[in-house]
């Protein structure tokens, strides 16, 4: 890994972030039913400074990610997906990969990570390409994404430029969350493989703790997401004067203990991956990270279910907040390979020999 101490910078706290995520969750709402294009919230984010090369700490970037989320899931989305370009940037591309990534950042150009094939799946023929990706989200905000070329232990990541309107095909993202991002199909048929950057070698993008290890970020956007909801189911029942009803409390309160608990989880398991411990240990960074991530997942569903239950009918209109964001709430929490975590994370903790309170103790301190 690249000494990148001169990179990292603070999490700036105060007031004009607060504005910022205040301004952030009103266009939420109107980026969901397609009244204005996320760009705009892409935009603040630029000129906060977010965009840049430079990272918050583990701490910062999990405080980062829970509280943009909570403002506006579908942009924590596209953000979680440019911090994870500039890691793998970072760490697996030479020297001159990452100038040029880091000088795109720099720059104010949001990334992108696009792993799922298309129908076809990318490839590279003769000097061009063939195939494309799906899934792919912030098409026309994202100008360049780390994609992934062939599978198992060949698979290889590249960087490439994605602005060409011509190739985003967004009609092809007919989910009913997630909206906002502008997701959809992108088509690199014909394009020169000389365009593509490469970050690393084959292989390397499976590496521990950076793999299942970083997933803990997308622990942290699940927590933020859930206490946005849990946020805008509370509002919408004060507004009514049936928030201290003894059944709403009885409804709302376990869930957001439980999810209050899951953020000292999620902390935890980016404090190891980031750190020396997840380096030391890989296996334990992705243990944890994998177990945050079923954690947060676990409540979101529960938090679903609860403020169903406690706004009624209400919450299902098109335009609800509290629908809005359940919906790209369970959509964004369906990522791929649940199980394969599962299995993996449990047979990590459950055959280790020691007792299982070792788990519990500060690998760093």
């Amino acid at each position: 890994m690249k000494d990148d101490a001169a990179l990292r910078i603070p999490l700036a706290d105060g007031r004009e972030d607060c504005r910022l995520l205040a301004d952030l969750a009103a266009a939420a709402a109107v980026e969901d039913r397609g009244e204005a294009s996320i760009a705009a919230s892409v935009d603040r984010l630029r000129a906060a400074g977010w965009l840049g090369a430079g990272t918050p700490e583990p701490d910062g970037l999990f405080t980062r990610l829970v509280r943009l989320a909570e403002a506006n899931l579908s942009l924590a989305r596209l953000y979680e997906g440019h911090v994870n370009a500039l890691r793998l940037a970072r760490t697996l591309g030479d020297a001159e990969v990452w100038a040029e990534t880091r000088a795109l950042a720099d720059g104010g150009a949001l990334l992108g990570v696009w792993g799922a094939d298309g129908a076809t799946p990318l490839s590279i023929d003769g000097e061009r390409l063939a195939g494309g990706k799906r899934f792919a989200s912030g098409l026309g905000v994202v100008s360049h994404a780390v994609v992934t070329l062939g599978q198992g232990e060949a698979v290889r990541l590249a960087l490439l430029d994605v602005s060409d309107p011509a190739r985003h095909r967004p009609g092809s993202w007919r989910k009913t969350g997630m909206r906002a991002t502008v997701s959809g199909d992108f088509d690199t048929g014909g394009m020169l493989a000389s365009a593509l950057r490469w970050v690393g070698g084959p292989g390397r993008y499976l590496e521990e703790p950076g793999f299942i290890g970083g997933t803990w970020r997308i622990a942290a956007v699940q927590l933020g997401g859930t206490l946005g909801l849990l946020r805008a189911a509370a509002d919408e029942l004060a507004a009514l004067g049936r928030l201290e009803a003894e059944a709403q409390v009885a409804r709302l309160s376990p869930v957001l203990t439980r999810a209050l608990a899951a953020g000292a989880f999620v902390r935890r398991a980016a404090r190891v991956a980031e750190g020396a411990a997840g380096q030391a240990e890989p296996e334990r960074a992705a243990a944890l990270s994998a177990q945050a991530r079923l954690l947060t997942e676990e409540v979101g569903q529960d938090a679903i279910a609860a403020v169903e239950r406690s706004v009624g009918l209400a919450h299902f209109d098109e335009e609800a907040r509290t629908g809005q964001i359940a919906r790209d709430l369970a959509t964004y929490m369906r990522q791929a390979a649940r199980d394969a975590f599962l299995q993996r994370a449990g047979r990590w903790c459950l055959t280790r020999d020691e007792p299982f309170s070792a788990l519990l103790d500060d690998p760093d301190a």
